[in-house]
């Protein structure tokens, strides 16, 4: 879909572009570290970064709550966390916004944007979430709250009862799944019966669509209709994007053990990094000088912000207790 269709400024399109980027080149950042050793553990979201930019864009970044799952770095930056938080998430800093370096890499949180942590159990942020939204109705407050999980995690039955709940006090909400075929190695035939999970919508008396992840415009457009939707107070929504894995699961993980060589291979050849900056030249926002040129400066501040967040204090071990509560 043509870019021109979202609305947005060019000014906007270039700087969703920075951040799709961004977004890419911080991961790769960050699994060198991890192979290094410099730091302990990175799961990436190579592949989904134009979705989770869009996804972002649609929102009202200065009042909206944003509940992510481990993949959604971008997402997470276009909200408006550092590229330097993000690191001392990584290095494990006292002055990581999402646990003061006590929770694991990925993890993300980031109170003064309204970005609310989450658990290594996955999908027990869809409940918190329907707490989120529901105290916009009790509140009578004018936010809308995003939760996202990926479509393995989408089988746990926290996000059935988040989302039954949510369709029957139509609350202020998004649910988004972010699908990109596997949950670490288990393939889609294995995880789900239904042809699209946003099947799953009807079941709790909201819209469910599908959009392509790897095209901007279509998925901004489908958050934008779903955030207005619920800021009207007409319910909640479930949106399936449908995005690539690029990486392995995680740095744990080496995923060319299941699946075939053949399939990685062509996957690459669909880089949505790779398909957005041919459109974005193709439609007149840039040139491929001003890439070139963007990618020096991605590189300088990815360079500065890694030297900072390593130089950055660590916890005392006499902080262990604080902000735990019983």
């Amino acid at each position: 879909m043509e870019l021109k269709k979202t609305g947005l400024s060019a000014e906007e399109i270039v700087n969703a572009y920075k951040m799709v980027l961004l977004g890419r080149r911080l991961d790769e950042r960050l699994w060198q570290l991890t192979r290094i050793g410099k730091t302990s553990f990175n799961i990436s979201g190579q592949g989904a970064e134009v979705g989770q930019v869009a996804m972002a864009m649609a929102f009202d970044r200065e009042k909206d709550y944003f509940l992510p799952y481990y993949r959604d770095m971008s997402a997470v930056m276009a909200w408006g966390t550092t590229t330097k938080e993000i690191l001392m998430g990584s290095f494990g800093k006292a002055d990581d916004p999402a646990s003061h370096g006590r929770q694991m890499p990925n993890h993300y949180g980031d109170k003064k944007n309204r970005v609310v942590s989450h658990s290594s159990t996955v999908s027990t942020q869809f409940p918190v979430a329907t707490g989120v939204a529901y105290g916009a109705l009790l509140g009578d407050e004018d936010y809308v709250t995003l939760v996202t999980t990926g479509e393995g995690s989408a089988n746990q039955g926290e996000v059935h009862e988040a989302m039954n709940f949510a369709g029957v006090k139509k609350l202020p909400m998004v649910f988004a799944i972010e699908n990109n075929g596997y949950a670490i190695s288990v393939g889609q035939n294995e995880q789900y019966s239904v042809e699209k999970m946003a099947d799953r919508g009807a079941a709790y008396g909201m819209p469910g669509i599908r959009v392509d992840g790897n095209d901007f415009a279509a998925t901004y457009l489908a958050f934008k209709k779903a955030a207005d939707r619920a800021r009207k107070l007409e319910g909640p929504s479930l949106i399936e994007v449908m995005v690539e894995r690029l990486t392995s699961h995680s740095s744990d993980d080496d995923q060319s053990v299941y699946r075939s060589k053949e399939e990685l291979e062509e996957m690459k050849k669909h880089d949505p990094l790779t398909t957005f900056q041919k459109q974005l030249i193709k439609e007149g926002y840039m040139t491929q000088a001003d890439m070139d040129a963007l990618e020096k400066e991605m590189k300088d501040m990815i360079n500065q912000a890694t030297d900072e967040a390593e130089a950055m204090p660590d916890p005392t071990p006499e902080s262990i207790n604080d902000n735990v509560w019983a």
